[in-house]
């Protein structure tokens, strides 16, 4: 039997990552990826953020982050390190979540993802209601949304949507661009030239079907 699909939204405070406690003295939007436990103990982080100098001092300050290593794609900061501080989002994790994307700003955390089956939603709320300043904010199957899904709207591919809003959500479509199309590819997992010719098929599929 195929076990039902829900997407689920958790919000965590008090977490005392390094992450999240850069965040509390710079308005800033993290992104990360979910960390790695690694066998040694540390985490290994990979996040980005805006261009901020403050932003990198805090880090750097910071004598649980090891290995800081920063570099910059069209004004924003890509990170990569190993902390000595697990994340709360392991426990999460470790209760069955996967984690699609994670969010850091003002010392909270914002974590989007995925259970499959209710017993396994069970025992990550159970893991949340353990663990001092997790919340469920929301849970609903994901049928529902694929009603809605751009993908099913406009015929789309999953892969061209999500090129699409990776782009967006980076800034790539902004004036000026917030990000490149290597940054964007890196994001994706992909060359920049798999990236632009996605791009361009999903555009040519918008287009075709805004202007019939």
């Amino acid at each position: 039997m195929i076990e039902e699909c829900l997407a689920v939204e958790f919000r965590v405070q008090h977490d005392d990552c390094p992450l999240a406690e850069a965040t509390k003295s710079v308005d800033l939007e993290v992104h990360a990826q979910a960390p790695q436990l690694r066998a040694d103990g540390y985490d290994l982080l990979q996040f980005s953020s805006p261009r901020n100098e403050h932003f990198v001092e805090t880090l750097d300050a910071d004598d649980r982050i090891r290995y800081l290593h920063v570099t910059e794609v069209d004004g924003r900061y890509r990170f990569r390190c190993l902390s000595k501080q697990p994340c709360v989002v392991h426990d999460l994790i470790n209760g069955g979540l996967i984690v699609e994307t994670l969010r850091y700003r003002n010392g909270a955390a914002t974590v989007f993802g995925a259970v499959v089956g209710r017993d396994v939603l069970k025992n990550v709320m159970e893991t949340a209601g353990d663990t001092v300043g997790v919340r469920l904010e929301r849970v609903y199957p994901m049928e529902s949304e694929a009603q809605e899904a751009p993908s099913q709207q406009w015929d789309l591919t999953p892969a061209q949507e999500e090129c699409l809003r990776v782009a967006m959500d980076q800034g790539y479509f902004e004036i000026p661009r917030g990000t490149s199309s290597e940054a964007v590819a890196t994001e994706l997992g992909i060359s920049k030239s798999a990236f632009l010719e996605r791009l361009r098929r999903a555009e040519e599929a918008l287009f075709r079907q805004i202007f019939a």
